[in-house]
């Protein structure tokens, strides 16, 4: 047949040649007419002709194809290559399927009939398929050969697959069987189940009483475990653990089924009992943490003592703790408890599991209430165990030993701290402040996880203030302690420092009289009990254990331990302050100095700590110094500086000099006034360290204001002199020294003179004095001079110019303690210029004072008494005072040692001459005037300085020489003998005045100077020439008046 498949000349198969095909479908296209199912047009029929390469063609295009074809083939997702899919024969099938469906690709539709398309190939017509039948059967029989082959390579899996066919059937069958059978089973059980069974109610209500009173055991045996499991949470200091499996319990115990089972009444009594046991625990264990006592807070608090007290200089790790633990403290979660670390070894740690728990348990109000209700007895111990502490560091014996040295010292009187009380105090400072400090940043830990809590619970905001007061409450307490803590220590109020006045109450009490008992005092402890005792030793032991074996928690440990040391303290109650606390130094207005900085620098770091919301003002913090420091320490203040001061004044050797006077000046100054500078300087040292306000400094003004006064008025009582009055009665009158030098033309002359006799000026000064004898003559005219208006005793003289000393010095000294205070600080009002003590009183609306201030200034080295202008104005007035007093003495001298002289020479003048016979001696007068002034120079020489012994002894010469002239007409009588004794009294006078000349210095200048002036002073050649012409005769007094008068006139 031409359509069986034949080989061509190079081996290939082909299935028909092309001659034949080309001639076929032009015969076929022409019979079919314009269009053709199978997509034939008329139009263009030899582009649609199927064209069958020639075998030789079909050959050469598959072998330049295939690898194409291949590509092709699995590109459009035909799966394995057809080798893997028909065997090693398998491009054959592919090669005939791609034929097919190239060119019978009708046969392989869904929608193709066979019958249509037998009957096609049976039609010889245009319109039917015969022409193509060779061409069928020849693909065909190629189909049928390919798979044959295929069938003979693959027949031993088909027929491996035919019985396995065959198994998966009989499975399905089986399957359907057991279907069919469960079918049926699950109708009946459903009829079954359908039908009603009374009996079954019974067993189901049975199981279900059954499985309550399983559940009901189970809890038993669960609830038996619990007290063995909270023991050793508690014990273990897993609280949050004990909590749970406490809460746990009592809800199991609390079940409405458990209520009629009395075998766990005990156990039900015990859950109830140890709720309230560990809520003590917990609230026990709170305040151990917050308030210092564990162990474990003994190197929190002492990182803060290694601070300096006085600058506030921070240790940084122990500072920042607080804070790294609030920053990294994250409340929104509750707390998971760490098995595997020591709780008590982190404070801040401790504190959050022990709230939380608290918060757990449902007792936070009561542990606040519990925290609230205990602050001020555990503040007290606080300061109590501080006090104890610092005394053994400072055993009482070295104390007792310094305050006699100081008694020694000081003569009483308690002007200053020494280093040991410095110390002492600082030590007690730092101690009491850094755990201070500790507690408070405990209780900001306690405030914040207090918030978070109450925060993540959505707790309403009156709860939220209500829960969360405890840091409000502790700052009003440390207030309170802090302001007891600078009182105690500022005034002896109640029992003093040394316990004496009790002491001294006692013994001057009357002893056949009942005392009162003080009922403040306890009669009996428990601790006080004899602890050696076996019974009562043995009693307490089996009443502690069985309280601890019953009730875990309830006997406290802390508390048995603080037990003997309260029993010891209580026998020991010397030395306690108002407040009860122990004083370990004695209560001075001084030791503010001391008090004062470290309390400034604790609550300024403590304005670091304060929570934000807790109600306290951090800006505010030290605003209640200042009301202490207004309405305590300025009294107090006040108080003691008038104290001493007036100790100072009114002593009896106030106004005798001082024994150790070289050491303060060259000349004698009073004790008094030694005692009052130093008074003033150690107030001074002491406002340094406080802040300048200035009503601190106007209180020494005051004082020294005072003490002029008081120098003033013991000076008038030197110069007055009684005088008799027309009624009979004695008064008192100022000396003529004292009123000549306050008024007159006589006090503006010694005034200019003084001023000159620091300038040099010889010539000036000479007519100065000139003048000044002629006033001085001119008065001795008018009036007498009595013996009561000189200053003759020599203890007076002395007395005055040791005042004028002390005035000089004291003036100079104060003006060292000048200094105008870039900090300084008027409390009141600044146009208050009225200096009494009522007016200085400081006003609250003021600023605040205690806020501490930085400034470029540095301050003097030295001791310096802070001023600002208004008060310098006053300081520089009180200066003045004390010059302007030191001058007036000096002029009152001055005019004085004049008046001796007058007053000798008068009365020498006022006796006749007329002798009768030679006198080898002077006038009485003159001897007592020689007396007088050798008196007078031992008084003044040794009590003056050079400066001022020269200014009272200076041109002396010119008033005996005008006095010896001008008085001549005094004298009633005159003959030889007696102008003799003139000349005579003339030669002693000089020889007098030789002693009135300032002590000569090493210096050739300085001795040049002292020999001059002690000839110039000693100068009486103008008398003994005018007393020489008497003995000349008139006529040669007429020629020496004519050739002028020798200097006479």
């Amino acid at each position: 047949m031409s359509y069986m498949r034949q080989p061509n000349g190079n081996g290939s198969v082909s299935y028909m040649n092309g001659a034949n095909r080309n001639r076929l479908a032009d015969e076929r296209s022409r019979s079919r007419g314009p269009a053709s199912a199978f997509g034939y047009d008329g139009t263009s029929r030899q582009e649609s002709h199927i064209r069958v390469p020639a075998r030789v063609d079909r050959h050469h295009a598959q072998r330049r194809s295939y690898g194409q074809s291949m590509e092709d083939s699995r590109s459009r997702s035909r799966g394995a290559p057809a080798s893997a899919r028909y065997g090693a024969r398998g491009g054959e099938v592919e090669e005939i399927l791609r034929y097919i469906s190239q060119h019978w690709s009708f046969m392989a539709s869904d929608g193709c009939i066979p019958v249509k398309v037998a009957l096609q190939l049976m039609d010889p017509s245009s319109l039917g398929l015969a022409d193509q039948y060779d061409q069928f059967q020849d693909v065909h029989q190629q189909l049928q050969n390919a798979l044959k082959v295929i069938v003979n390579e693959h027949h031993q899996g088909f027929n491996s697959s035919i019985g396995t066919f065959h198994k998966i059937q009989a499975a399905i069958h089986a399957s359907q069987q057991r279907v069919r059978t469960l079918r049926a089973g699950l109708l009946q059980a459903k009829e079954s189940l359908g039908a009603p069974r009374p009996e079954l109610r019974a067993f189901a209500t049975s199981s279900q009483s059954y499985d309550r009173m399983l559940q009901v055991v189970n809890d038993i045996e669960e609830l038996q475990t619990i007290p063995d499991r909270l023991d050793a949470l508690i014990s273990e200091k897993r609280f949050l653990g004990a909590v749970a499996t406490l809460k746990d319990a009592l809800a199991l115990i609390r079940k409405p089924e458990m209520d009629d089972i009395g075998a766990l009444s005990e156990l039900r009594v015990y859950l109830s009992n140890q709720e309230h046991s560990l809520t003590d625990i917990l609230i026990e264990e709170l305040h151990s943490h917050l308030y210092l006592k564990s162990p474990y807070c003994e190197e929190r608090w002492k990182a803060h003592s290694k601070r300096d007290g006085s600058d506030g200089a921070v240790v940084v790790d122990e500072d920042r703790a607080m804070h790294i633990f609030l920053d990294n403290y994250d409340g929104s979660q509750p707390m998971q408890e760490d098995a595997t670390r020591n709780p008590e070894a982190n404070t801040f740690y401790y504190v959050q599991l022990l709230t939380e728990s608290l918060f757990n348990l449902g007792k936070l109000e009561v542990a606040v209430d519990a925290i609230e209700q205990r602050l001020p007895v555990e503040l007290f111990r606080v300061v109590e165990r501080s006090h104890g502490e610092v005394e053994q560091r400072h055993p009482s014996t070295m104390r007792s030993a310094a305050a006699r040295n100081r008694q020694q010292m000081y003569g009483g009187v308690h002007k200053r701290l020494d280093a040991e009380q410095q110390d002492i105090l600082n030590d007690l400072l730092i101690t009491l402040y850094a755990k201070f400090e500790a507690i408070a940043e405990g209780h900001r830990v306690l405030h914040d996880v207090t918030a978070a809590m109450l925060t993540r619970d959505a707790a309403q905001p009156s709860d939220s203030e209500t829960l969360n007061r405890s840091f409000r409450e502790l700052w009003k307490l440390l207030q309170s302690e802090i302001r007891s803590l600078l009182h105690d220590h500022l005034t002896a109020s109640g029992v003093d420092a040394g316990g004496q006045r009790s002491k001294n109450g006692a013994l001057t009490a009357n002893i056949f009289r009942p005392q009162p008992r003080d009922r403040t005092r306890k009669l009996f402890k428990l601790a006080d009990t004899d602890s050696k005792c076996t019974d009562l030793t043995t009693e307490r032991e089996d009443l502690e254990f069985i309280l601890r074996s019953s009730v875990p928690g309830l006997v406290n440990t802390s508390q048995a331990q603080n037990a003997r040391p309260d029993a010891e303290n209580s026998t020991i109650r010397a030395d306690m302050s108002a407040t009860g606390h122990k004083l370990l130094v004695e209560p001075s207005v001084f030791n503010m100095s001391v008090l004062l900085p470290p309390s400034l620098a604790f609550l300024n770091r403590l304005k670091t700590i304060v929570p934000s919301h807790s109600g306290v003002v951090a800006s505010t913090l030290t605003s209640f110094l200042d009301d202490f420091l207004i309405n305590v320490f300025y009294p107090q203040l006040d108080e003691t500086l008038v104290d001493l001061c007036s100790r100072s004044i009114d002593d009896s050797s106030a106004f005798l000099p001082d024994p150790q006077w070289q050491a303060h000046s060259q000349r004698p100054v009073f004790a008094g006034t030694v005692r009052f500078f130093e008074v003033v300087e150690t107030v001074c040292v002491m406002l340094d360290a406080l802040p300048h306000e200035q009503s601190f400094s106007a209180l020494v003004v005051q004082q020294m204001r005072t003490y002029y006064d008081k120098c003033y008025n013991w000076s008038k009582g030197l110069l007055q002199r009684a005088v008799a009055t027309q009624e009979g009665q004695g008064a008192l009158k100022m000396r003529l020294s004292a009123e000549l030098a306050t008024s007159g033309d006589i006090s503006a002359l010694v005034i200019e003179m003084l001023k000159l006799s620091s300038s040099g000026d010889e010539r000036e000064q000479k007519a100065l004095a000139e003048r000044e004898a002629a006033l001085l003559i001119h008065m001795v005219k008018e009036r007498s001079i009595e013996e009561v208006d000189l200053i003759n005793d020599r203890k007076s003289l002395s007395s005055l110019c040791t005042l004028h000393v002390s005035m000089k010095w004291l003036a100079a000294r104060c003006h060292n303690l000048r200094y105008i205070s870039p900090r300084a600080i008027d409390m009141g009002s600044t146009n208050n210029t009225d200096t009494t003590p009522s007016s200085q009183t400081p006003h609250h609306h003021a600023r605040r004072w205690t806020t501490p201030s930085h400034h470029l200034d540095p301050a003097p080295t030295n001791p310096y008494l802070p001023l600002d202008p208004n008060t310098a104005t006053q300081f520089d007035a009180v200066i003045l005072s004390f010059r302007e007093l030191s001058t007036l003495i000096l002029r009152t001298l001055h005019i004085d040692l004049r008046l001796h002289l007058l007053h000798g020479i008068a009365a020498s003048m006022s006796s006749t001459y007329s002798l009768g016979q030679p006198y080898n001696d002077p006038d009485p007068a003159i001897l007592d005037l020689s007396g007088s002034l050798s008196t007078y120079d031992t008084a003044i020489s040794s009590a003056l300085l050079p400066a001022q012994y020269g200014f009272l002894t200076a041109h002396v010469h010119a008033l005996v020489n005008h006095t010896l002239i001008a008085l001549v007409t005094f004298i009633p009588s005159l003959d030889d003998f007696g102008l003799d004794r003139l000349r005579l009294n003339v030669s002693v006078l000089q020889q007098s005045l030789k002693s009135l000349s300032p002590p000569s210095t090493s210096t050739p200048t300085s001795t040049t100077t002292s020999s001059s002036s002690s000839s110039s002073t000693s100068n009486l050649s103008k008398a003994a020439d005018f007393y020489a012409l008497a003995e000349a005769g008139c006529d040669n007094i007429v020629n020496k008046g004519r050739t002028g008068g020798g200097g006479l006139v």
